[in-house]
This record gives C-alpha cells, sequence and structure tokens, in this order.
C-alpha cells in the first residue's frame, strides 16, 4: 500500500474496518470497473462510447427493429471487446470478497459477464447479459458464444436456428424497461443492506444511480470509489477518486489481514 497517498491508505483502512463490521454488505458497479479490462465506457470525455456515437441512433431499440445493420455495425467492436475481455484484479477483489463472507451480492449496469467470469455469484444484471440472444419472432434463446465468431469474425447477422428470424443480444437497448426481476431484486438489496459500496459507477443513470439514496434513507454507510466525482460524494462515509483496479484489491487484503 505504499503507493498510494496517506490519506489513501487511511481510506482503505477505514472502508476494511466497514467491511469486517457489516453484516449485509452490497456492491454497485458500473462500467469503470471494465475499463482496465480494455472494455469501452460509454461517457468518459473523449473516450467514451457516447462521444463518438449519438445513443438513440445506434443503440436503441427502434434503431435494432429498423435498421439492423446499423445497430449491429455499431454493437459488433463493442461485442469483441466483451467476449475477449478478462476479468481484472477489481472484479477478482470482489470475487475474493464476497468467497469471504464480507459481500452479499453484486449489482452490475454492465453486460460484459466479467463479474462471474471473476467467480462471484448472486450477480444481479441490470442492463442485461451479453451471455445470451433471444430470436425476435419464436424467442428462442441461444448462447452469444455459439455466435461469436459468425458475428464478429465474418460479419455475419445472428440469425435464430429454429426459424432464421434476427437474434438479438439480451441487453437492455434504449427505449427498453429494466429487467423487472433484477430491479425488484435491485431494490430489496439496496433496502437490506449495511454497506453499499459503489464501485466504477458515475452514477448518472436513473434508475439504478438511485439505488444507493435508497440504503442511505435505511441508514446504510456508502463508500464510493470512482475515477471521477459522483452526485453522492458528498453524503458518502468516504469517495476515493482513484482506480477500482489498484484500490478494491488493496481494500480485499486490508479485509483479510483484519479477519
Amino acid at each position: 500500500m505504499t503507493q498510494f497517498s496517506h490519506q489513501t491508505r487511511e481510506s482503505i483502512e477505514f472502508i476494511a474496518d466497514l467491511f469486517r463490521q457489516s453484516k449485509h454488505a452490497i456492491v454497485l458497479t458500473g462500467a469503470g470497473i471494465s475499463t482496465p479490462s480494455g472494455i469501452p465506457d460509454f461517457r468518459s470525455s473523449g473516450t467514451g462510447l457516447w462521444s463518438r456515437d449519438e445513443p438513440l441512433e445506434v443503440a436503441s431499440l427502434n434503431t435494432f427493429r429498423t435498421e439492423p445493420e446499423k445497430f449491429f455495425e455499431w454493437f459488433r467492436p463493442l461485442a469483441s471487446h466483451i467476449f475477449y475481455a478478462q476479468p481484472n484484479p477489481a472484479h477478482l477483489a470482489l470475487a475474493d470478497l464476497q468467497r469471504a463472507g464480507c459481500v452479499h451480492s453484486i449489482i452490475t449496469q454492465n453486460i460484459d459477464m466479467l463479474h462471474q467470469k471473476a467467480g462471484s455469484q448472486d450477480v444481479i444484471e441490470m442492463h442485461g447479459t451479453m451471455e445470451t440472444l433471444t430470436c425476435t419472432q419464436c424467442y428462442h434463446q441461444v448462447r452469444a458464444d455459439a455466435y461469436i465468431h459468425i458475428f464478429v469474425e465474418q460479419d455475419q447477422l445472428p440469425r435464430c436456428p429454429k426459424c432464421g428470424q434476427l437474434l438479438k443480444p439480451d441487453v437492455i437497448l434504449f427505449g427498453e424497461q429494466l429487467p423487472q426481476s433484477a430491479w425488484f431484486k435491485a431494490q430489496r438489496a439496496a433496502r437490506q443492506c449495511d454497506l453499499f459500496l459503489v464501485a466504477g459507477s458515475s452514477l448518472e443513470v436513473l434508475p439504478v444511480a438511485g439505488l444507493p439514496m435508497q440504503a442511505l434513507d435505511r441508514g446504510a454507510h456508502l463508500v464510493i470509489i470512482n475515477n471521477a466525482p459522483t452526485y453522492l460524494n458528498i453524503r458518502a462515509d468516504v469517495a476515493i477518486l482513484e482506480d477500482v483496479a489498484e484500490i478494491l484489491p488493496a481494500i480485499m487484503e486490508r479485509v483479510k489481514w483484519q479477519k
């Protein structure tokens, strides 16, 4: 931990102590936890996907229905990043904390499955997943890994093996509602927790950005680790504006040491 400033070291120690005392800690992760794995985020100035593309023109349900080629042309490089990405130290640290009984569940805004690849359980995916695709006609569902080579490397649109219609990635596009079961689970977790950790999320996308407030309103501790401030930094017990891939492993090591 010598690479951190004195203030950051103190914050890490404080967060580790919160985890040690917590009976029901949960984590909310955003795009910032996966950028160290090579997956681009959406909102960073100059580098985020939305700094180059208009989301409603390329990533909406309407575009998928009316101009599927345009959607898949935009989606193809992102899908390639996601399928070949590997968990980074932040994902692995959360999985270790969960195995140690320090984290109850993980709510994620990401669709990249990296938490599961790292070994985490009880992952609540708020914006869907790239693990599967569903037919737009007969609703037959398939695993995406069977189609990734055809889609990414041969530029072919994914089609249903049963009826031949387009397969839609099971991710939430603009114009779609959040999956109801995931939203109910996330709300319940936020209301039951005594420690809420935000990792790599700018807390700009509603309604998920409101989950920490639900935890605060019921007396939970709030910790934020993100490389830029969020609207809730002022309400947090502690906020660290540094790389989650460096901070989370340090917290995990201190928690293990304290135990």
